[in-house]
Protein backbone atom coordinates (compact mmCIF):
# COMPACT_ATOMS: atom_id res chain seq x y z
CA UNK A 1 0.00 0.00 0.00
CA UNK A 2 1.47 3.42 -0.95
CA UNK A 3 1.31 6.00 1.51
CA UNK A 4 0.67 9.83 1.75
CA UNK A 5 1.16 12.84 4.09
CA UNK A 6 -1.55 14.88 4.89
CA UNK A 7 -0.57 18.27 3.73
CA UNK A 8 2.25 19.18 6.40
CA UNK A 9 0.38 17.87 9.23
CA UNK A 10 2.85 15.03 9.53
CA UNK A 11 -0.24 12.77 9.83
CA UNK A 12 0.96 9.74 7.18
CA UNK A 13 -2.25 7.70 5.52
CA UNK A 14 -2.62 5.15 3.05
CA UNK A 15 -3.34 6.50 -1.13
CA UNK A 16 -6.21 4.52 -1.13
CA UNK A 17 -9.15 5.58 1.55
CA UNK A 18 -12.38 3.70 2.57
CA UNK A 19 -15.86 6.21 1.10
CA UNK A 20 -18.49 5.41 3.68
CA UNK A 21 -21.01 7.53 2.22
CA UNK A 22 -23.00 4.02 1.22
CA UNK A 23 -22.28 2.63 4.75
CA UNK A 24 -24.69 5.26 6.10
CA UNK A 25 -27.33 4.04 3.97
CA UNK A 26 -28.65 7.34 2.75
CA UNK A 27 -29.13 7.79 -1.22
CA UNK A 28 -27.71 4.45 -1.99
CA UNK A 29 -30.41 2.10 -0.77
CA UNK A 30 -30.18 1.27 2.62
CA UNK A 31 -27.12 -0.87 4.20
CA UNK A 32 -26.15 -3.66 6.64
CA UNK A 33 -24.42 -2.84 9.90
CA UNK A 34 -22.67 -5.69 9.97
CA UNK A 35 -21.57 -6.00 6.42
CA UNK A 36 -20.84 -2.76 7.42
CA UNK A 37 -18.76 -3.24 10.53
CA UNK A 38 -17.16 -6.04 8.58
CA UNK A 39 -16.01 -3.71 5.27
CA UNK A 40 -14.04 -1.27 7.61
CA UNK A 41 -11.89 -4.12 9.68
CA UNK A 42 -11.23 -5.70 5.92
CA UNK A 43 -10.14 -2.39 4.47
CA UNK A 44 -7.93 -1.89 7.34
CA UNK A 45 -6.80 -5.23 7.40
CA UNK A 46 -5.93 -4.74 3.51
CA UNK A 47 -3.78 -1.54 4.32
CA UNK A 48 -6.50 0.59 3.69
CA UNK A 49 -6.03 3.46 6.84
CA UNK A 50 -7.63 6.28 6.32
CA UNK A 51 -11.15 5.75 6.56
CA UNK A 52 -13.95 9.35 5.15
CA UNK A 53 -16.96 9.50 6.60
CA UNK A 54 -19.44 12.29 7.46
CA UNK A 55 -21.85 13.73 10.00
CA UNK A 56 -24.39 13.85 7.05
CA UNK A 57 -23.97 10.01 5.42
CA UNK A 58 -26.73 8.85 7.04
CA UNK A 59 -27.47 11.51 9.29
CA UNK A 60 -24.99 10.17 12.48
CA UNK A 61 -25.01 6.38 11.08
CA UNK A 62 -22.64 6.42 9.59
CA UNK A 63 -20.07 8.07 12.03
CA UNK A 64 -21.32 5.72 14.64
CA UNK A 65 -20.78 2.74 12.08
CA UNK A 66 -17.30 3.41 12.09
CA UNK A 67 -16.45 4.15 15.72
CA UNK A 68 -18.17 1.08 16.89
CA UNK A 69 -16.20 -1.19 13.71
CA UNK A 70 -12.63 0.78 15.26
CA UNK A 71 -13.20 0.58 18.69
CA UNK A 72 -14.98 -2.63 19.13
CA UNK A 73 -12.09 -4.56 16.34
CA UNK A 74 -9.43 -2.48 18.60
CA UNK A 75 -8.39 -0.53 15.20
CA UNK A 76 -8.48 3.08 16.21
CA UNK A 77 -4.69 3.52 16.41
CA UNK A 78 -4.32 1.57 13.21
CA UNK A 79 -6.85 4.20 11.29
CA UNK A 80 -6.67 7.86 10.51
CA UNK A 81 -10.69 9.30 11.03
CA UNK A 82 -11.74 12.17 8.32
CA UNK A 83 -15.03 13.60 8.61
CA UNK A 84 -16.37 16.59 7.79
CA UNK A 85 -18.63 19.24 9.60
CA UNK A 86 -20.76 22.19 7.94
CA UNK A 87 -24.36 20.57 6.87
CA UNK A 88 -26.88 20.02 8.68
CA UNK A 89 -30.75 18.15 8.22
CA UNK A 90 -34.34 18.59 8.78
CA UNK A 91 -36.98 16.60 7.42
CA UNK A 92 -34.85 14.92 5.34
CA UNK A 93 -33.34 17.97 3.40
CA UNK A 94 -29.61 19.01 4.22
CA UNK A 95 -28.05 22.35 4.02
CA UNK A 96 -24.67 24.61 4.65
CA UNK A 97 -24.16 26.01 7.89
CA UNK A 98 -20.41 26.62 9.00
CA UNK A 99 -21.20 29.10 11.68
CA UNK A 100 -18.92 28.71 14.57
CA UNK A 101 -21.47 27.41 16.84
CA UNK A 102 -22.50 25.03 14.81
CA UNK A 103 -19.01 23.86 14.09
CA UNK A 104 -18.18 24.14 17.72
CA UNK A 105 -21.82 21.26 18.53
CA UNK A 106 -21.00 19.17 15.21
CA UNK A 107 -16.97 18.45 16.96
CA UNK A 108 -18.69 17.06 20.02
CA UNK A 109 -20.84 14.93 18.40
CA UNK A 110 -19.05 13.44 15.43
CA UNK A 111 -16.17 12.98 18.52
CA UNK A 112 -19.31 10.78 20.37
CA UNK A 113 -20.57 8.89 17.49
CA UNK A 114 -16.87 7.94 16.60
CA UNK A 115 -15.73 6.91 19.97
CA UNK A 116 -12.62 8.96 19.93
CA UNK A 117 -10.95 11.76 21.70
CA UNK A 118 -9.22 13.51 18.30
CA UNK A 119 -10.40 13.44 14.56
CA UNK A 120 -7.21 12.92 12.18
CA UNK A 121 -8.86 15.38 9.24
CA UNK A 122 -11.71 17.25 10.16
CA UNK A 123 -13.09 18.82 6.32
CA UNK A 124 -15.56 21.71 5.95
CA UNK A 125 -18.42 19.71 3.96
CA UNK A 126 -19.26 22.51 1.86
CA UNK A 127 -18.53 26.07 0.85
CA UNK A 128 -20.98 28.11 3.77
CA UNK A 129 -21.48 30.85 1.11
CA UNK A 130 -23.57 32.92 4.09
CA UNK A 131 -20.35 32.97 6.78
CA UNK A 132 -17.45 34.05 5.98
CA UNK A 133 -14.49 31.55 5.57
CA UNK A 134 -12.13 32.62 7.79
CA UNK A 135 -14.30 32.89 10.59
CA UNK A 136 -15.23 29.28 9.78
CA UNK A 137 -11.46 28.55 9.40
CA UNK A 138 -10.39 30.37 13.01
CA UNK A 139 -13.18 28.02 14.70
CA UNK A 140 -11.61 25.12 13.41
CA UNK A 141 -7.91 26.13 14.06
CA UNK A 142 -9.18 26.70 17.76
CA UNK A 143 -10.15 23.11 17.66
CA UNK A 144 -7.13 21.89 16.24
CA UNK A 145 -5.07 24.08 19.24
CA UNK A 146 -7.16 22.36 21.77
CA UNK A 147 -6.33 18.72 20.56
CA UNK A 148 -9.83 17.73 19.02
CA UNK A 149 -8.71 17.48 15.36
CA UNK A 150 -5.47 16.74 13.99
CA UNK A 151 -5.57 18.17 10.60
CA UNK A 152 -8.09 20.86 8.50
CA UNK A 153 -9.12 20.36 5.20
CA UNK A 154 -12.27 21.72 2.69
CA UNK A 155 -14.30 19.78 0.60
CA UNK A 156 -16.22 21.10 -2.63
CA UNK A 157 -14.08 24.63 -2.44
CA UNK A 158 -12.62 26.74 -5.21
CA UNK A 159 -9.26 27.60 -5.18
CA UNK A 160 -10.42 31.55 -4.02
CA UNK A 161 -12.33 30.38 -1.32
CA UNK A 162 -9.30 28.19 -0.01
CA UNK A 163 -7.24 31.42 -0.16
CA UNK A 164 -9.43 32.72 2.31
CA UNK A 165 -10.11 29.85 4.52
CA UNK A 166 -6.00 29.77 4.38
CA UNK A 167 -5.49 33.30 5.84
CA UNK A 168 -6.61 32.30 8.90
CA UNK A 169 -5.91 28.60 9.47
CA UNK A 170 -3.53 26.57 8.09
CA UNK A 171 -5.25 23.96 5.70
CA UNK A 172 -3.56 20.71 4.84
CA UNK A 173 -6.36 18.86 2.13
CA UNK A 174 -9.06 19.45 0.11
CA UNK A 175 -11.69 16.52 -0.96
CA UNK A 176 -13.08 17.14 -4.74
CA UNK A 177 -14.95 14.89 -6.77
CA UNK A 178 -12.71 13.35 -8.90
CA UNK A 179 -12.08 10.33 -11.38
CA UNK A 180 -12.04 9.39 -15.08
CA UNK A 181 -15.38 10.60 -15.88
CA UNK A 182 -15.40 13.77 -13.62
CA UNK A 183 -12.50 15.82 -14.16
CA UNK A 184 -13.25 19.22 -13.62
CA UNK A 185 -10.49 19.97 -10.60
CA UNK A 186 -7.74 19.95 -13.59
CA UNK A 187 -8.34 23.38 -14.42
CA UNK A 188 -8.41 24.60 -10.93
CA UNK A 189 -8.19 22.72 -7.67
CA UNK A 190 -5.77 19.96 -8.70
CA UNK A 191 -3.09 22.55 -9.84
CA UNK A 192 -3.51 24.72 -6.74
CA UNK A 193 -3.14 21.78 -4.58
CA UNK A 194 0.04 21.20 -6.48
CA UNK A 195 1.04 24.24 -6.03
CA UNK A 196 -0.23 25.05 -1.79
CA UNK A 197 0.68 21.47 -1.01
CA UNK A 198 -2.33 20.35 -0.09
CA UNK A 199 -3.40 16.52 -0.34
CA UNK A 200 -6.29 15.96 -2.70
CA UNK A 201 -8.80 13.40 -1.10
CA UNK A 202 -10.22 12.28 -4.35
CA UNK A 203 -14.22 11.51 -4.34
CA UNK A 204 -15.85 9.20 -6.55
CA UNK A 205 -13.07 7.46 -7.67
CA UNK A 206 -15.25 4.73 -9.56
CA UNK A 207 -17.72 7.18 -10.14
CA UNK A 208 -20.28 5.85 -7.66
CA UNK A 209 -19.43 2.39 -8.98
CA UNK A 210 -19.83 2.95 -13.00
CA UNK A 211 -15.46 2.36 -12.84
CA UNK A 212 -15.68 -1.13 -11.18
CA UNK A 213 -16.67 -3.36 -14.42
CA UNK A 214 -19.54 -4.26 -12.78
CA UNK A 215 -22.52 -2.01 -13.60
CA UNK A 216 -24.38 -3.32 -16.84
CA UNK A 217 -27.06 -2.23 -18.85
CA UNK A 218 -29.77 -4.41 -16.74
CA UNK A 219 -28.25 -2.53 -13.58
CA UNK A 220 -31.42 -1.28 -11.48
CA UNK A 221 -31.30 0.91 -8.40
CA UNK A 222 -33.63 0.67 -5.25
CA UNK A 223 -35.13 2.47 -2.79
CA UNK A 224 -33.47 6.08 -2.46
CA UNK A 225 -29.96 5.01 -4.24
CA UNK A 226 -28.25 8.35 -5.43
CA UNK A 227 -28.06 6.73 -8.93
CA UNK A 228 -31.71 7.52 -9.87
CA UNK A 229 -31.12 10.87 -10.17
CA UNK A 230 -27.24 10.97 -11.55
CA UNK A 231 -27.49 11.56 -15.00
CA UNK A 232 -25.34 8.88 -16.11
CA UNK A 233 -26.78 5.88 -15.09
CA UNK A 234 -29.83 6.72 -17.46
CA UNK A 235 -30.77 6.94 -21.68
CA UNK A 236 -28.30 7.55 -24.02
CA UNK A 237 -25.83 8.74 -21.13
CA UNK A 238 -25.43 5.61 -20.12
CA UNK A 239 -24.98 3.77 -22.88
CA UNK A 240 -22.20 5.75 -23.92
CA UNK A 241 -20.28 5.49 -20.23
CA UNK A 242 -21.10 1.84 -20.32
CA UNK A 243 -19.04 1.54 -23.67
CA UNK A 244 -15.89 4.16 -22.26
CA UNK A 245 -15.36 1.58 -19.32
CA UNK A 246 -15.49 -1.42 -21.41
CA UNK A 247 -13.13 -0.04 -23.85
CA UNK A 248 -10.78 1.03 -20.62
CA UNK A 249 -11.69 -2.19 -19.48
CA UNK A 250 -10.03 -3.72 -22.66
CA UNK A 251 -6.92 -1.41 -22.60
CA UNK A 252 -6.55 -2.12 -18.85
CA UNK A 253 -6.55 -6.13 -19.59
CA UNK A 254 -4.41 -5.52 -22.77
CA UNK A 255 -1.71 -3.40 -21.67
CA UNK A 256 -1.01 -4.17 -17.91
CA UNK A 257 -3.44 -7.08 -17.65
CA UNK A 258 -5.54 -5.27 -15.05
CA UNK A 259 -9.00 -4.38 -15.10
CA UNK A 260 -10.75 -1.19 -15.60
CA UNK A 261 -11.53 -1.54 -11.33
CA UNK A 262 -7.63 -1.28 -11.04
CA UNK A 263 -6.70 1.30 -13.84
CA UNK A 264 -9.60 3.97 -12.57
CA UNK A 265 -7.97 3.86 -9.32
CA UNK A 266 -4.24 3.95 -10.59
CA UNK A 267 -5.56 7.23 -13.16
CA UNK A 268 -6.33 8.92 -9.63
CA UNK A 269 -3.13 8.17 -7.89
CA UNK A 270 -0.87 9.31 -10.83
CA UNK A 271 -2.86 12.35 -11.50
CA UNK A 272 -0.32 14.40 -8.13
CA UNK A 273 -0.69 13.85 -4.82
CA UNK A 274 -3.90 12.41 -4.27
CA UNK A 275 -5.86 9.64 -2.01
CA UNK A 276 -8.80 7.42 -4.04
CA UNK A 277 -11.53 7.22 -1.65
CA UNK A 278 -13.13 3.84 -2.61
CA UNK A 279 -16.87 3.66 -1.57
CA UNK A 280 -18.00 0.17 -0.04
CA UNK A 281 -20.12 -1.46 1.36
CA UNK A 282 -19.75 -4.98 1.62
CA UNK A 283 -16.41 -6.71 2.10
CA UNK A 284 -16.12 -7.96 -1.65
CA UNK A 285 -16.36 -4.89 -2.86
CA UNK A 286 -12.69 -4.00 -2.17
CA UNK A 287 -11.30 -6.89 -4.07
CA UNK A 288 -9.11 -5.82 -6.14
CA UNK A 289 -7.24 -3.06 -3.85
CA UNK A 290 -4.22 -4.86 -4.20
CA UNK A 291 -4.19 -4.83 -7.70
CA UNK A 292 -3.34 -0.84 -7.78
CA UNK A 293 -0.21 -1.10 -6.74
CA UNK A 294 3.31 -1.72 -8.21
CA UNK A 295 2.75 -0.19 -11.61
CA UNK A 296 2.30 3.48 -13.24
CA UNK A 297 0.14 4.75 -16.43
CA UNK A 298 2.74 6.30 -19.01
CA UNK A 299 2.38 9.15 -21.36
CA UNK A 300 1.00 7.14 -23.89
CA UNK A 301 -1.55 5.35 -21.93
CA UNK A 302 -2.73 8.22 -20.44
CA UNK A 303 -3.60 9.72 -23.74
CA UNK A 304 -5.18 6.31 -24.94
CA UNK A 305 -7.45 7.17 -21.95
CA UNK A 306 -8.36 10.54 -23.30
CA UNK A 307 -8.85 9.21 -26.53
CA UNK A 308 -11.33 6.94 -25.71
CA UNK A 309 -13.27 8.89 -23.31
CA UNK A 310 -13.84 11.79 -26.51
CA UNK A 311 -14.44 8.59 -28.79
CA UNK A 312 -17.56 6.89 -26.52
CA UNK A 313 -18.94 10.39 -24.41
CA UNK A 314 -20.46 12.60 -26.48
CA UNK A 315 -20.64 15.35 -23.34
CA UNK A 316 -19.16 14.53 -20.23
CA UNK A 317 -21.81 15.40 -17.12
CA UNK A 318 -20.17 17.25 -13.97
CA UNK A 319 -21.07 15.76 -10.97
CA UNK A 320 -22.98 19.51 -9.74
CA UNK A 321 -26.63 17.94 -9.06
CA UNK A 322 -25.45 16.78 -5.58
CA UNK A 323 -24.62 20.28 -4.21
CA UNK A 324 -27.13 20.42 -1.17
CA UNK A 325 -28.48 24.29 -1.61
CA UNK A 326 -26.12 27.26 -1.23
CA UNK A 327 -28.50 28.89 1.32
CA UNK A 328 -30.13 28.16 4.34
CA UNK A 329 -33.88 28.35 4.30
CA UNK A 330 -35.41 31.69 5.55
Amino acid sequence: MEQIGIGSSGIKTSRIGLGTWAIGGWMWGGADEKQAIDTIRSAVERGVTLIDTAPVYGFGRSEEIVGKALKEGGLRDKAQIATKAGLYWTDGKVFRDSRPARLRTEVEDSLRRLQTDVIDVYQIHWPDLETSFEETARVLEDLRNAGKIRSIGVSNFSPAQMDAFRSAARLDAVQPPYNLFEREIEADVLPYSDRTGLTVLSYGAICRGLLSGKIDEKTTWQGDDLRKIDPKFSGSRFAEYLAAVRALDALAKERFGKSVLALAVRWVLDKGPTVALWGARRPDQLDGVEDVFGWKLDEQTMKDIDDILNKHISSPIAPTYMAPPDRRPA
